[in-house]
């Protein structure tokens, strides 16, 4: 489902985020990737989602060779990922039902149809009862859960997420990371940054870097 390939990516002759990076990952696998701040665990995830692409070697996702995507294509792939990237933010100004939607209407559904599965969605990850309040009335952890909510709304088939319990208390941080196993328990290739110890203690397969450097593997 997605393959790494010799790759590295640099953005000036001192700033290497990524050397050599060879790794495969399975249909229907769940990742955990570990490394300190600055390791290019974000590097990383963003190049499978084409939102940047390798100096060199291949990263290839589903068979598609990502750095040779055409710009028109790459909205295509997206709708096969779910997302959850530190960045992106609920809009404040909609309610939490309109923002899970809002990857639906922008792909052209029908509003009823587009408001059924985010419901659906907000179901998945327990916050049905908040779909009609304002993002700002959620904790921390409930709107982490509601960008999941969003990311999987278009049934992808890999979920991303880059260091999706940062900031959260253990209970909080938990039920993220219950939601998103519950999505690989159903067949969702999950790949998933963190530097929580007890998350990564418990995980079956870890991808560790240091420095922009695959490092070892625990299994």
């Amino acid at each position: 489902m997605i393959e790494f390939q010799h790759v590295s990516k640099q953005y000036s002759p001192d700033g290497v985020a990524l050397r050599d990076i060879s790794f495969t990952i399975a249909k229907g696998e769940l990742v955990y990737l570990a490394g300190p701040s600055g390791a290019g665990k974000s590097t990383l995830l963003k190049m499978i989602a084409a939102m940047e692409r390798p100096t060199s070697g291949k990263v290839l996702v589903n068979g598609q060779d990502i750095g040779a995507l055409k710009r028109a294509a790459i909205p295509f792939l997206r709708r096969n990922l779910g997302l959850i990237f530190q960045e992106q933010r609920l809009l404040n100004d909609r309610s939490v039902l309109a923002n899970v939607m809002m990857p639906l209407l922008v792909t052209g559904s029908p509003r009823a149809a587009a408001e059924q599965r985010a419901r659906a969605a907000l179901d998945k990850v327990g916050l049905l009862d908040r779909a009609d309040g304002q993002p700002l009335a959620l904790s921390g952890g409930e709107q982490q859960r509601v960008s999941i909510a969003r990311a999987i709304v278009n049934r992808p088939q890999i979920i991303l997420a880059d260091e999706p319990t940062a900031n959260l208390d253990r209970a909080s941080a938990n039920k993220v990371i219950d939601a998103l196993h519950a999505f690989h328990s159903v067949g969702v290739t999950c790949l998933i940054s963190s530097h929580d110890e007890q998350i990564l203690d418990a995980a079956a397969r870890v991808i560790h870097l240091e420095r922009g450097e695959l490092m070892k593997e625990a299994a």
